[in-house]
């Protein structure tokens, strides 16, 4: 990948990721020593086993392996070495910005205390902006699956921390999950001060996006593929600058698209969408950042030019403040001046 001139530009330029899962960094090698270090069972016996079980065919097959894997994540020290091994791996592809979504419910309702949880990913993003220099944020997902009195009740769980989180989310399994379920709790969290985003339209409907904005208050989309197929829906985002956080190779395993080369990406840069590209559950769905730029850059032919505006527009749709996302931008255009 890096040999190309394409290719050894995307490793080089600076890079924000906005929409990245960290249950879904666990890659197998990790899983099993941590289930072995906690004297966990896990249903594989080796690392090709696990791998050839990230086969998908559609978003649900993909969570009952996701919710398996977290069942070995027990201890503190479990959640920072899920963490600090995605940190160390998005070091090397020149990501220097991450806003990162957790799952409490996921461990919460298997015993798992929420400080636990919290604790351990908190500790890693502190050393990794000590050590490695990476910036952070944390996002707090509510399972759409569970019901909205849960939600709550995580929100409730996630006040003491309140300072650690900056935004909430809605994710897991979206058909028949609308965000209007969610709209007592987003508004709640709202009036904690924390900020909110939203996944729609990966599977759901253009209707799902509709509600995140309006129901939810959301500020960003995350996928929102689907947007395209209500054209007032395609210009209040191009309006507003709602930014979208569009995961390529996710979209490829998990079948939303059948190939790369389907991908809407270039449409909706044509339409005027604010659009990301991010790598979802790497450990899951073959590729970090990198792989994902890459990816989508050789489906698309895409040129320097169109990778340097989406990082820039990486960090234009982050949760930085204003001063520190023009630093950022000034440093992916310096680059490209170099580079291109």
């Amino acid at each position: 990948m890096h040999t190309t001139p394409i290719g050894k530009f995307i490793s080089g330029i600076p890079k924000a990721e906005l929409h990245l899962h960290i249950e879904g960094t666990f890659e197998p090698e990790l899983m099993f020593e941590i289930a072995r270090r906690n004297n966990k069972k896990i249903k594989y016996n080796s690392v090709e086993e696990v791998r050839d079980a990230y086969r998908f065919n559609n978003l649900q097959e993909f969570l009952d392996i996701y919710y398996a894997g977290a069942n070995v994540l027990i201890e503190e020290q479990d959640f920072y070495d899920l963490t600090f091994a995605y940190l160390k791996k998005i070091h090397e592809q020149n990501v220097i910005h991450t806003e990162i979504f957790f799952d409490p419910q996921t461990h919460t309702d298997r015993g798992v205390e929420f400080a636990t949880v919290i604790k351990g990913i908190r500790r890693a993003l502190e050393e990794a902006e000590k050590q490695l220099g990476i910036s952070s944020k944390l996002i707090m997902s509510f399972l759409r699956h569970l019901d909205e009195k849960s939600a709550i009740k995580t929100l409730h769980q996630a006040l003491p921390f309140k300072e650690w989180i900056t935004a909430v989310g809605l994710d897991s399994s979206e058909v028949g999950n609308p965000p209007s379920k969610f709209q007592q709790v987003f508004k709640k969290a709202q009036q904690e001060g924390f900020l909110s985003v939203a996944h729609a339209g990966e599977e759901g409907p253009p209707e799902y996006i509709l509600e995140a904005l309006n129901l939810l208050k959301v500020v960003r989309i995350d996928h929102g593929n689907r947007c395209l197929e209500n054209e007032d829906l395609v210009n209040e985002l191009a309006k507003r600058q709602i930014a979208l956080t569009l995961c390529p190779l996710s979209n490829l395993e998990l079948k939303v698209i059948q190939e790369l080369h389907h991908h809407p990406l270039n449409k909706m840069i044509g339409k005027g969408l604010l659009v990301t590209i991010n790598s979802d559950d790497p450990a899951y769905f073959g590729g970090y950042m990198n792989e994902n730029y890459y990816g989508i850059a050789k489906a698309l032919n895409l040129s320097k030019e169109d990778i340097c505006q989406l990082a820039k527009n990486s960090f234009q749709a982050s949760f930085l403040d204003e001063e520190i996302k023009k630093q950022m931008i000034e440093k992916v255009d310096k680059y490209y001046r170099k580079n291109k």
